[in-house]
């Protein structure tokens, strides 16, 4: 009985540190996340914004190159058209 005893206390003692431990290292990734990643999601959705408006700036330029182009020479453009058309009928048949 007194053997039933100790294991039980010994039992309580080492599940109680267990969670102490458990306890310890959750709040140690918690601050790492905190410090660490955070920040770094922080800056990558930065230079992700960055990238997008550099990319949507520099497309709506095309675009407007393109369409200038297009007004300035119609005729080109159409043959243009014309023959990429045709080269892709040929191409998927």
């Amino acid at each position: 009985m007194l053997f039933c005893k100790k294991a039980t206390k010994k039992a309580k003692t080492v599940a109680s540190d267990t969670q102490e431990q458990i306890q310890t290292l959750r709040a140690q990734v918690e601050k790492l996340l905190n410090q660490k990643v955070t920040p770094a999601l922080g800056d990558v959705a930065d230079k992700a914004e960055t990238a997008v408006s550099t990319a949507r700036t520099v497309t709506n330029a095309q675009v407007e190159n393109v369409s200038e182009q297009v007004r300035s020479q119609p005729l080109v453009a159409i043959g243009i058209v014309a023959v990429i058309g045709y080269l892709v009928g040929r191409i998927l048949r």
